[in-house]
């Protein structure tokens, strides 16, 4: 049974952002930060199935692919890394890159890599906020500058680059060929509301996201009988005897754990391990509405603990 507010560690990347305002005060050093990992707050627990992730992009990331589970697992890794993002924030004209305009061969997809010309053929397309998108294991893909992103994904740092953006990284060829599946991207689904309160925005075989709204001052439960995580990216809310404001995560796994809304309206994200939305995850008391549909995000500035700062890392 377990409760934690999350501790952040904070990944450097060269194409992240030196001042992270509103989402959050890290960053204030000029160093550009890229990520925020959302970890277990102690350092000596299990790692969890899956990772969550704040972006922040002031340059295009590289064209990169992750491998699946059973790639993986030929290459010594325990599985793969499906991913899927929800957009909290994108600039005019930001977009992202999502898979190949066209189908190419292994030697097609190698000689595109080599060339550099796999930037002409990745099929871009303008995101905004409130957006969120899947991205499966051997997709081909790109984040754009000019966006905040909430991630969850697999937990794997398992990255093959094609393309970098004249940043003079490694490439990595071999594992890209291998790993992807060289075209175009699976189509996506729908956003699916179960209810006033719950919108499922994105699923996978590995984990379902959802955008959570509740009233002010109401009253929840979260019945886990698996590994969450809750984002608040709207508010405040108290989780038994922990607070958590904007900005901040709470990782519950096997435990009943209430959920008290502050005095305005919260909207977070809310991520678990499964294939399919589970209905009873969130749950109303008895004698008070159990959905209740709320306000539109806000953009309130954030309150963070001191964070873990790392340096970059082989992904992204």
């Amino acid at each position: 049974m377990t409760l934690e507010l999350a501790s952040e560690r904070v990944v450097r990347k060269p194409w992240g952002k030196s001042d992270l305002r509103p989402w959050s005060d890290l960053g204030r050093d000029g160093t550009p930060i890229g990520e925020v990992w959302f970890q277990r707050g102690d350092p000596a627990a299990p790692d969890p199935d899956l990772l969550l992730k704040l972006l922040f992009t002031d340059q295009a990331l590289s064209i990169q692919v992750h491998p699946d589970d059973a790639f993986a697992r030929a290459i010594g890794l325990p599985h793969g890394k499906t991913e899927a993002w929800y957009v909290l924030s994108a600039a005019p004209g930001a977009e992202v890159s999502l898979g190949l305009n066209r189908s190419l061969t292994p030697p097609q997809l190698r000689a595109a890599i080599g060339d550099g010309t796999i930037v002409d053929l990745m099929h871009r397309q303008a995101v905004h906020a409130g957006q969120s998108i899947v991205v499966s294991a051997g997709t081909i893909h790109a984040i754009g500058a000019g966006l905040v992103i909430v991630e969850i994904q697999q937990r794997s740092d398992a990255t093959f680059r094609l393309f970098d953006f004249g940043r003079d990284r490694e490439l990595h060829p071999d594992g890209a060929v291998g790993a992807a599946t060289a075209g175009p991207a699976p189509a996506q689904a729908t956003s699916r509301r179960l209810s006033a309160t719950r919108l499922v925005v994105a699923t996978s075989p590995y984990f379902v996201l959802e955008q959570i709204d509740l009233a002010p001052g109401s009253h929840w439960e979260v019945v886990a009988d698996r590994e969450v995580w809750i984002l608040l990216v709207e508010g405040e809310a108290s989780f038994d005897r922990l607070h958590a404001a904007c900005g901040e995560a709470v990782f519950i796994d096997a435990q009943r754990v209430g959920v008290r809304v502050g005095a305005g309206a919260v909207r977070g994200l809310m991520a678990y391990v499964g294939s399919e939305a589970v209905s009873d995850l969130l749950q109303g008391p008895s004698g008070e509405p159990r959905e209740r549909a709320l306000n539109p995000l806000t953009h309130t500035a954030l309150r963070r603990a001191p964070a873990l700062a790392v340096n970059e890392g082989v992904g992204a």
